[in-house]
């Protein structure tokens, strides 16, 4: 992808769409959403990164706060069926049928997306202790 340059199109497209920077950061939640319908968290992370960094940091945002973002976002990717590879797991442990333990996962996916729209309302949460460790 480096040498066909997939992420710096990428990064001049978005800035000719002029998205603003709330408007990618919703674009790229309901992509790694729509990604662990169908892929597992080191897939999602290998294959969407070296394409979704340089928008990110074409934006202003912190490099940091996108990796925990990231994190939470294939997170929330692997609570939604089919291939929730998190709803497998308590599946395998508890014996209950797919669909029910997706159903009683939604209040927590809920509650994640919360988390993510909080850090990034406010990234301070999140960069706070990198501040205070290497300032």
């Amino acid at each position: 992808m480096g040498y066909m340059h997939v992420p710096q199109d990428v990064a001049s497209l978005i800035a000719a769409t002029d998205i603003g920077p709330y408007g990618l950061i919703a674009l790229l939640a309901l992509f790694y959403i729509v990604l662990g319908l169908f892929l597992d968290g080191i897939s999602i992370v290998v294959m969407s990164l070296p394409i979704t960094l340089p928008p990110i940091i074409a934006m202003g945002f912190d490099p940091i706060w996108f990796g925990v973002f990231l994190v939470l976002m294939v997170e929330l990717g692997q609570m939604t069926p089919p291939v929730g590879f998190n709803l497998f797991v308590i599946q395998g442990l508890t014996g209950v049928p797919i669909g029910r333990v997706a159903r009683a996962a939604f209040p927590f996916f809920l509650l994640m997306a919360f988390g993510v729209a909080v850090i990034t309302i406010w990234p301070q949460i999140v960069l706070w202790l990198p501040s205070a460790l290497f300032d």
